[in-house]
Parts: structure tokens; sequence; C-alpha cells
């Protein structure tokens, strides 16, 4: 039940609410039809009890009057049936007081309601019946009534209840679409608030306002990775700078030279990750710059490949190109040149065996691909690879600080175009470009 729409559920209780209370208004006129017959019946009895006799024959089919002697002998009767109605011991009762009972009377449709009491003189006991049959059949009709309706009502009632609930929850629909479109990019964009000051209207302002806060919150988050970005560049390539003055002195011994090519390497990597985060926070912005410009794609692999020749080399793995010399796309030089140095990296740090950099024509775009022969992330993470800082186990011992996918997203979406990892090929990645204009 818990799964089901709200207006579903909303509509199944609102039928259930209908069938209780029909079912009460139906059990309720019906014990209030049948008193009133009953109570017509008797009324009826009592009056022929009076004088059972001197009232005449009436319809013998549905009524009979009899007075009985003390011996349980019928001494007159209306119908003209000598046969006694009441038993020993029911006789015996009625000459002490009014007897009223129900049973089958030959000679009368159905179960006869009969009333009994005493008469004046010689233990005689006067005795009238009616038949139930008429009272029966009225309320057989209002049961077949109530059985006939009841479901068409309940029918109804439920489609209205369900159009109630559509009209109910209209502004909450309305929120939710709108829910779908905001952006933080867009500052000024709330959730309609519907007119009336109802708890829909509440939960939309309580929505509004914690999007407030997260605008705010995602604002100041901003400004500071881009503030932090452009203040480390500076200190760290004077710290770089240094470190290769000292290393180009030449009087330093092997013991201190190791310890300083460790330092200016991971000042380059200080330096591309405040380059990285400069280019996360401009692409939150909305604000990063791309000159894009017609571009064979076989030369920029070409490029890539050969500034991580010596790096591969250096693993014992290699790098091949696959495009041919046709294909063109439509880049920003030095970002396409970021995305393919963040894949390449990748593939050498995290990958195994050859990697392949690989281009295709794709409908109006083209396909670039880096991939290697390594069983490529987890399947937990490959469908979060592209956020940021998100690291698997190998990359947190082996260093990165996981913004290398999240560029070649924030650089493919700033195209126009997307990045991916393939279902079946967990170990590439694959960034559409558009095409020439």
């Amino acid at each position: 039940m818990s799964r089901l729409p709200i207006r579903a559920r909303l509509t199944a209780a609102f039928a259930l609410a209908m069938v209780l209370v029909l079912a009460g208004a139906a059990l309720f006129v019906y014990l209030r039809l049948r008193t009133d017959l009953d109570e017509t019946i008797d009324d009826g009895l009592r009056a022929r009890v009076v004088a059972p006799i001197e009232e005449g024959p009436g319809d013998p089919e549905d009524s009979f009057a009899q007075i009985m002697g003390a011996d349980g002998r019928v001494l007159a009767s209306v119908d003209g049936s000598r046969r006694p109605v009441l038993r020993a011991a029911e006789l015996s009762r009625a000459r002490e007081g009014p007897l009223l009972l129900e049973r089958e009377v030959p000679g009368l449709d159905g179960t006869a309601r009969v009333r009994a009491q005493p008469m004046a003189g010689g233990g005689r006991v006067a005795v009238a019946g009616q038949s139930l049959a008429d009272r029966d059949e009225t309320l057989d009709g209002l049961l077949a009534s109530f059985a006939v309706g009841g479901p068409v009502a309940v029918l109804l009632a439920s489609l209205a209840g369900y159009g109630l609930a559509t009209i109910g929850l209209r502004p909450v629909e309305a929120m939710r679409r709108r829910a779908r479109e905001v952006s933080f990019e867009r500052p000024d964009e709330r959730l309609p608030l519907p007119d009336a000051r109802d708890e829909i209207r509440r939960l939309g302002e309580t929505l509004n306002e914690m999007l407030d806060r997260l605008r705010g919150s995602f604002e100041r988050e901003r400004r500071f990775v881009a503030d932090a970005s452009h203040e480390l560049r500076t200190p760290i390539a004077v710290v770089k700078t240094e470190l290769e003055t000292a290393l180009r002195s030449g009087d330093l011994g092997p013991r201190a030279r190791e310890p300083l090519v460790a330092a200016v390497e991971e000042c380059d990597r200080l330096v591309q990750l405040a380059e990285d985060l400069l280019v996360i926070a401009r692409s939150a912005e909305g604000e990063l710059p791309v000159r894009a410009e017609q571009l064979p794609a076989r030369a920029e692999l070409e490029s890539a490949r050969q500034r991580f020749a010596d790096r591969a080399a250096a693993r014992d793995r290699s790098i091949r190109v696959d495009a041919a010399d046709g294909v063109m796309l439509r880049a920003d030089p030095l970002r396409l040149r970021q995305v393919l140095g963040n894949l390449v990296d990748n593939a050498l740090r995290h990958g195994e065996g050859e990697v392949v950099l690989a281009a295709r024509a794709d409908g109006a775009g083209v396909a670039v691909e880096v991939s290697d022969a390594g069983p490529g992330p987890d399947p937990e993470l490959a469908g979060r690879a592209f956020e940021r800082f998100a690291r698997g186990d190998q990359a947190r011992s082996g260093g990165g600080a996981g913004l290398g996918l999240a560029i070649v997203r924030a650089v493919a979406e700033a195209h126009g175009g997307h990045a991916e990892i393939p279902d079946d090929a967990r170990s590439t990645v694959r960034v559409w470009l558009p095409g020439p204009a």
C-alpha cells in the first residue's frame, strides 16, 4: 500500500470511507424500516385481538384471527381454519398476558407474526396473525437497491475523490516540475507557491528557504575554491623556481638531490591541482572560457602521445594512436590538451598495458577514446567517476586528487559535448565533442 502513488492511496482511503459510510447508512435504514413495519403490523394485531370475530374475515391469504378455549380448541375463527395456532405451553402463557411470536402458519405465505392475549371470562384467548411476506419483500427490495446502488455510488465517489486529490496535489506537482529545472546558476529561481495559505504553501516556503541556504553555501565554496587556486599558484611557482635553481647549482650531493627532485615533482602536482580547481570553479559558475577551433583529431592525439612517451617508457608501457587523418573536431586547443593529458595520466597511473588514443566520427561530432588493458574502475566507482574528488582505493594510495575526470566532463560540457565510461568497456573513457561547423 505504501508503494502506491499518494493520489491512489487517498482515493483508496476515500473509497473505504465511503464503503463504511454506505454500509452504516444501509444498516441504519434497513433496521429502521424493519422496526417501522413491525410496529405497523403490531398496531394492527393489537386492534384485531380486541374483537377478533366482530371485525370480519379480512384477507385470509395474509391475516387470520381465532378464539381459543382453555382446552386448546378453536372456538371461532375468521379465516375458516379450525386448527389451533398456539401450542399448549404458549396458550398457557397467553392466558397470563399478551404474547407475541413469529412462526409459520398453515394457509399463510411465509412467516406470520402472531399476537395472543387473554379474553374476559372462561379462560379464552384471542389470537390474531399477519403474514410477514409483504414486509420481507419490502426489506429485500431495499437490500437489492443498496446492493446495486452502493457499488455505483462508491465508484462515482472514488472518481470524484481521485479528481479532488489531483487538484489538491497540483501545487505539489508544479513544485516538483520546477525543482527538476532549478540550478544554482540561476539564483533568482524559486519553487512556485500556491495562493492558499495552507500546508503546501508552507512546505514550498520552507524548500525555497533551503534552496537559498544551499545556494549561499555553494557560492561560498565556489569563491573559496577560485580564490584558493589563484592564491596558490604564485607561491607554488616561487617554490618550484627556487628548487630548480638549487638543482642547477650543481654543488649538491646525490642524497640531497633526490629530495629536491621529488619536491619539484610535488610542486608540479600542486600547480596542476590549483589549475584544476580553477577550472572546476569556473565551470561551476558557467564561465569556463572556450575558444573553439577546427582541429585535426590525429594531430592532437599524436601531440598527447609525444608528451607522455617518456613517462610511459619509464613504466615499460607504450602509447598508440588510432585515428584517421581526415577526422576533424571543433574544440579549444588548450582545453583539449588538458582533457587528453588528464585521461592519459589516469591511464598511466591506474591502468595496465598499452594505452590507445582513438578518434572516430560519431554522428554530428567526434568520439575521442582513451583506453588501456586494465580492469578499469570498480563498479561502485564507475557510476560517480566524473564527480569531483571521486577516487578508488588505488587512487587514494597512489596519489591524485580525484579531479581529472571531473575536469574532463566540465570541458566536454563547455564544448556542448559529454563524457562517459561505456558499460561494456570500463577501462575506456569516451569524450564526445562537436564536429566542424
